[in-house]
């Protein structure tokens, strides 16, 4: 029966999509759509053109393998044609057992016959090259092209350093041309990426950041300019082979493998022989698992039947061979649209625009939404709402839209800007300099950063509130008990005890806790409001410079850099801090829920008696707990580090003391005992 006149409209539509992404894909290295799109696409027509075999065309991408010859390279006509191979659509572990029942169907195989032996090997998401060479030279180079007629590529290849000039070994073949992907390690993507943001920023024409490893390395083995490709971080495997004459003769597909990297090519170690459907499956899924840990992307397995003479028996249909096929794992990136661009709040108050989308399917889950990361990073891509981007998802990293589609971008569609307030609490929002991100400022009243504040304050270096943990603070926060910190000190025994698992004694312990907090000091309780920037020690200056709370809260930027070793963005995140209503009014409901300590006068800055010196603690002291002697050393203006060297002035030394004491010993620096340390305090000991 004839087609319908809508059949061959659609089939006409989906070829002239095919070619364009094709070209944009192959010939410009610009790709609009990710790979698992245009897969769909070519998948439908596909299935259009086996159901009305009539409308096939020689011109149809169904019966290509590649891309066009890029204008600028000489042509390149393979001695072996570079065939594509079939993929297999089923990414659940039945793509593989589907794969050997259709080789063993067509070799005719009984159910009883023994297993087929498979090479199984990763799919490598790259470019593919065919290398010629001849007498072991390296004559030539080209590109898959069409799968005839390729593009000379010789100059750019010789610059990857993974890629032998010259095959080493013996009983290498007079004439051999090697089939392998080139691509891009991940580590160095970034890399180059990172490079060329530095350029952008400083003002440099025609440059830009690469969508993915896959593209940049296509682009760079097309660049005119060797030159150019040899400033590229290329890699190289090799997994098979085209034109051959002489040498030994092989009986396998491993074998020959063996033997490349014999020659001196590179070849995966991933790369394994397989008996039977269970031991494909078992390839698949243990590939699958560590797909991210690889240093290379590849998007799935390959697998062949390893007998050469089996290989002949099945041989080829259409474009594909039917002894190989290619098993996908999930699309790593995908087509969506943004509906909105909100902006989160993080438990420091970090703030980060996450882009909420239709809903996807990529990675192996549904997605609905994407962390734009940052102001920056939202203007660089031009993510806007109602834009069509590209999605990427791998293995448990978290979302990310990779690029925008601009063609398909709606009119009116307005640049992403951060707001000016938090979000969540309206507290000011600022981003400090030389920092990416914007921050909340309201970090005591901010509902986002609730349960971190409150574990901040509760901690032993700042508040010490014995009972106040991860897992009841999550109570408190969640069954609304408390809001703010001064929340905590209204508490009575009977909302404690409504608690899960909380006792009447635990409740009591955490009251006697947080009634004996009310008691403390100036700079623990500087520390315990989780001003950005503000350190224990930090916190100790400005008590010791100002003497009383009211001056720190009344003070100005450029009273805060009176303060030793205040700089201006401590100053600034001080001054801010201070400066937000909300934060003010947690310090004095505070003060009226009875915490309180000893004020003074602003202390004069007198010299400190082991200022420049640096003190390392190691071992158990007889009296002195660790925080108390370096509570002790610092207030006498030491710097307690961590570890010894030469410029180790004092090492305190107390029961089982290790491998500080052995390297301070090796040093020569002296070691002192808890005495000691009394009197070095004292000034006795110089």
């Amino acid at each position: 029966m004839a087609a319908s006149p809508k059949v061959q409209e659609r089939i006409d539509a989906l070829r002239e999509l095919l070619h364009h992404h094709a070209h944009r894909y192959y010939v410009l290295d610009e790709p609009e759509i990710p790979d698992a799109e245009y897969d769909k696409l070519f998948q439908e027509l596909q299935a259009l053109e086996e159901s009305h075999p009539e409308l096939r065309s020689p011109d149809s991408p169904t019966q290509r393998v590649g891309g066009a010859v890029l204008e600028g390279f000489a042509k390149v006509r393979h001695k072996v044609p570079m065939l594509s191979i079939r993929t297999e659509t089923d990414i659940e572990a039945s793509g593989a057992r589907s794969f050997d029942a259709r080789v063993r169907r067509e070799l005719g195989l009984a159910e009883s016959a023994p297993p087929i032996e498979y090479v199984a090997e990763l799919k490598f998401d790259g470019l593919a090259i065919s290398l010629r060479y001849e007498n072991g030279v390296l004559v030539q180079a080209a590109t898959r092209g069409d799968g005839e007629v390729g593009e000379d590529v010789t100059q750019n290849i010789r610059t990857i350093g993974q890629i032998p000039l010259r095959l080493s070994g013996k009983s290498v073949p007079p004439v051999l041309e090697v089939r392998g992907e080139v691509y891009m390690r991940r580590d160095d993507f970034e890399r180059m990426n990172d490079q060329q943001r530095e350029k952008i920023a400083r003002g440099a024409k025609n440059e830009k950041t690469f969508v993915n490893p896959r593209n940049a390395a296509a682009g760079a083995v097309r660049q005119l300019d060797p030159n150019i490709a040899r400033q590229r971080p290329l890699s190289f495997y090799a997994y098979g082979w085209g034109e051959i004459t002489g040498g030994p003769a092989f009986e396998t597909q491993y074998e020959l493998l063996e033997a490349l990297r014999g020659w001196g090519l590179p070849v995966s170690r991933q790369t394994r022989v397989a008996r039977g459907a269970d031991e494909l499956v078992a390839f698949h899924q243990e590939i699958g698992a560590k797909r991210d840990q690889l240093p290379f992307d590849i998007d799935g397995v390959v697998y062949k039947v390893n007998s050469l003479a089996l290989q002949k028996r099945l041989g080829f249909v259409t474009r594909e061979p039917r002894w190989a096929v290619a098993h996908k794992f999930p699309a790593q990136e995908q087509l969506t649209t943004v509906e909105s661009i909100d902006v989160y709040v993080g438990r420091t108050g970090k703030l980060t625009p996450v882009a909420r989308l239709v809903p996807v399917f990529v990675g192996g889950v549904t997605v609905t939404n994407a962390t734009l990361h940052n102001e920056d990073e939202a203007r660089r891509k031009d993510v806007r709402v109602g834009d069509t981007v590209i999605v990427r998802r791998a293995g448990d990293v978290i979302p990310e839209v990779v690029a925008v589609v601009p063609d398909k971008r709606v009119a009116g569609a307005q640049p992403f800007a951060m707001p000016q307030r938090c979000p969540v609490c309206g507290s000011d929002a600022v981003r400090e300099e030389g920092e990416v991100d914007h921050r909340c400022t309201g970090g005591l009243f901010c509902g986002a950063q609730r349960k971190q504040a409150i574990l901040h304050f509760a901690q032993r270096r700042a508040m010490d509130i014995e009972g106040l943990g991860e897992k009841l603070v999550d109570q408190l926060v969640e069954s609304g008990a408390v809001k703010t910190l001064p929340d905590l000190y209204r508490m009575g025994l009977a909302s404690l005890i409504a608690l899960d698992r909380m006792g009447d004694k635990s409740a009591q312990n955490v009251l006697a806790g947080l009634e004996q907090s009310k008691n403390t000091t100036l700079p623990r309780f500087l520390y315990a409001l989780g001003i950005r920037h503000v350190g224990e020690a930090t916190a100790r200056d400005l008590a010791h410079h100002f003497g009383n709370l009211d001056a720190i809260l009344n003070a100005s930027a450029e009273q805060l850099l009176e303060v030793p070793d205040v700089g201006p963005i401590v100053a600034e995140s001080i001054h801010t801090f201070f400066a937000q209503p909300h934060n003010r009014e947690v310090v004095e409901q505070l003060r009226a829920c009875g915490l309180h300590w000893a004020e003074g006068e602003p202390a004069a800055q007198a010299p400190k008696p082991l200022a420049g010196k640096t003190v390392v603690l190691t071992g158990t002291l007889p009296t002195l707990s660790r925080d108390e002697a370096k509570d002790m050393l610092e207030a006498a203006g030491a710097k307690v580090a961590g570890s010894v060297s030469k410029k180790t002035s004092y090492v305190v030394a107390g029961a089982e003391a290790g491998s500080k004491l052995d390297k301070a010993q090796e040093l020569g620096v002296p070691v002192l005992d808890e005495d000691g340390l009394r009197r070095l305090l004292a000034g006795e000991v110089s």
